[in-house]
């Protein structure tokens, strides 16, 4: 399998995961042009696309959806009520019935040659899912908008061969930052984002000898830097209880305005 990001970040996420013949986006939360331009990147047309997964309905991640889907015919996977909520969305357009394609947390579903499983997700929106992916013996995740984790999320992170996972903010950043003090409260809940601190602290759960590529996803604009939140994530596995070094993975921060590298696993 390959896996990009073509944009992670607090203003638009998008993400690339595909076989030689199954090719699937994770959100569509940037512009279709820059979906595009980012496919074309990939060596994908985007009239090859199999399946849009929608994780929630928040607009960084469905910004560019109907677009999209509509000029491809390209259809869409989320739970029930993130669908429900994307059709409300007057600024998205209409959809033709035919493109949504409902889903359940815990229940897994084929796309081509992959199997892609969505488990439930803490956070502010109608009934969020990240997405395992798995095809051939390889399992990739992307796992973003995470108020909090626990047990659940751990087990379904585990003996991946590459992660995209959320470190959204720095908390002395967004402490004394410009943010409103409901907003800041909003992100550091157990339905907001993944600090940094915490990302490393999830990393130490599910590091593994076959994890090949780490990305540190969905950055804040204003209360992150892409070199903290590394260093931030470094220090934290390092000083975990599990045997491993950051040095034994490859550690990357996925921008919001540029493609990472093209992982293969």
């Amino acid at each position: 399998m390959r896996f990009v990001s073509i944009a992670s970040g607090s203003s638009g996420n998008c993400i690339y995961a595909g076989t030689e013949t199954t090719h699937v986006l994770i959100d569509a939360g940037i512009s279709t042009k820059r979906i595009e331009k980012g496919l074309c990147d990939v060596g994908v047309k985007p009239s090859e696309l199999s399946a849009i997964c929608i994780t929630h309905e928040h607009s960084d991640h469905v910004r560019g959806l109907g677009v999209l889907s509509r000029k491809y015919e390209i259809p869409i996977y989320g739970t029930e009520k993130t669908l429900e909520e994307i059709r409300k969305m007057k600024y998205l357009g209409e959809y033709p019935r035919e493109l949504f394609r409902p889903i359940r947390p815990d229940v897994d579903f084929a796309v081509g040659d992959m199997t892609v499983k969505p488990f439930h997700i803490d956070h502010d929106a109608a009934d969020p899912v990240a997405y395992r992916i798995q095809q051939g013996g390889k399992s990739i995740a992307v796992a973003t908008d995470l108020g909090h984790y626990d047990q659940y999320t751990i087990d379904h992170l585990l003996d991946l061969d590459a992660v995209l996972l959320e470190s959204n903010h720095d908390l002395h950043m967004l402490e004394t930052g410009p943010y409103p003090y409901y907003l800041k409260r909003r992100i550091m809940g157990d339905y907001g984002h993944l600090s940094n601190e915490n990302a490393g602290r999830l990393l130490n759960c599910i590091l593994n000898d076959k994890l090949k590529h780490i990305l540190l996803g969905h950055l804040s604009k204003e209360n992150n830097l892409p070199e903290l939140a590394y260093e931030t994530v470094k220090v934290e596995v390092d000083m975990g209880e599990c045997p491993y070094r950051a040095s034994d993975f490859h550690i990357a921060v996925a921008k919001r305005d540029e493609m990472s590298e093209i992982l293969t696993v």
